[in-house]
């Protein structure tokens, strides 16, 4: 575990306001004001193989980074230093199991990639790993990072340093789970959002030039 006594670990321990505020602006969607989405358990309830530009999802170039389909997939692109960029497509959702593929394209192994649920006026419940085999569950809330059920993130043998890691977050009632390539690394409970929407995450600490791709996201019904 990465813990607040070694200093160049407070990056990822901290967790700084400065490292999410610094966002594209055209990344703040308006808060979802439709009606909840749900399902029988089991059933999709959205899914994006990113084949279509139009579908809803961020499509930004500028000095900070890019946010745009590419490949196949949604690539994130982080110029800057200690930022982080996040895109939800339209809906509203309550109880989900959002699913995803995540490469590291280019950049360094100190980066964030992750899963979003519960969306609404910035605030969210998210789900993160690094490259360098680190994960984390948190929340945003009134402009601050928060993490939940732990102080630091946290090392884990599920997190790929190279090719795809397969992320699965489950938001169901005040329980959030986190698992990584299969593999249960997380599981707390929060009971502050209880619907939104949902998207993905990617983020830089001192080093920029993260550069990630998603690819099959998948909402379900659990």
């Amino acid at each position: 575990m990465k813990t607040p006594s070694n200093p160049s670990i407070l990056r990822k321990a901290g967790f700084s306001l400065s490292l999410l505020i610094l966002l594209l602006a055209s990344c703040l969607p308006a808060a979802p004001t439709e009606s909840v989405i749900t399902g029988n358990p089991g059933d999709v309830l959205y899914q994006e193989n990113f084949a279509n530009n139009t579908s809803g999802w961020d499509r930004v170039l500028n000095d900070g980074g890019i946010m745009d389909y590419d490949s196949g997939g949604y690539r994130i692109l982080v110029r800057g230093a200690k930022m982080n960029f996040w895109s939800t497509p339209p809906g509203m959702f309550g109880d989900v199991r959002i699913e995803a593929d995540v490469t590291k394209l280019n950049g360094p192994d100190e980066n964030r990639a992750g899963l979003l649920c519960r969306y609404q006026n910035g605030n969210h419940y998210f789900f993160i790993i690094s490259n360098d085999g680190f994960y984390a569950i948190g929340k945003f809330t009134n402009g601050q990072a928060i993490l939940i059920g732990q102080e630091a993130m946290v090392a884990s043998d599920a997190v790929r340093a190279e090719g795809v890691n397969r992320l699965r977050a489950d938001c169901i009632g005040n329980t959030l789970t986190f698992y990584v390539n299969d593999t249960l690394v997380a599981s707390t409970v929060d009971g502050d959002f209880t619907a939104g929407g949902v998207g993905v995450l990617a983020g830089a600490f001192d080093e920029p030039g993260v550069d990630v791709l998603f690819q099959n996201f998948v909402v379900r019904q659990p």
